[in-house]
């Protein structure tokens, strides 16, 4: 279950997946820690048996950066609360900018013991596209108050028709 902490999210603000391409092959992905055999390969790896596993204080941030300035529709996680418990994120920022420097909060979420696909909406406030060449995923709390992070899987979307903007 997700909950939007600063606004309600609402199912209008997702897409149908047959209006969405996966990007995530034109992402350039980084960690700000992970514990051996449990960094990004695992997490881009399509198998829901690995994970990224965090290693240090938190925040722990899952960057993705674009080579070109990019239209992105969502960002999807697969979590499972079952499998990692205290290792599960319960409160994560979305933040979005051109650098690491200029990066802004666009979502900050809490996800109520979630498990299976957690689908994040990128879009301005007023709902149009956004266009940017990193965004950042910050984990700021866990369940259980617990101190290292799983994510299973991750992708990011862009909508169909915005494939040469």
């Amino acid at each position: 279950m997700l909950v939007d902490l600063d606004e309600s999210v609402d199912a209008s603000e997702l897409w149908p997946e047959q209006q969405l391409r996966d990007i995530s092959s034109e992402v350039r992905w980084s960690v700000s820690s992970c514990k051996k055999d449990n960094g990004v390969e695992q997490l881009r790896d399509s198998s829901l048996d690995t994970y990224w596993q965090s290693d240090g204080p938190q925040p722990h941030l899952l960057n993705m950066m674009f080579t070109r300035c990019t239209a992105v529709a969502q960002v999807s996680l697969f979590l499972d609360v079952q499998l990692d418990e205290s290792y599960t994120p319960e409160v994560v920022s979305l933040r979005a900018g051109n650098r690491h420097h200029d990066l802004r909060e666009i979502r900050r979420l809490h996800l109520v013991e979630p498990s299976g696909w957690v689908h994040i909406p990128v879009n301005r406030p007023n709902r149009s596209v956004m266009r940017v060449f990193m965004l950042q995923l910050a984990v700021l709390k866990n369940h259980q108050s617990g101190k290292d992070t799983h994510i299973r899987q991750v992708r990011v979307w862009a909508h169909k028709q915005d494939r040469h903007l």
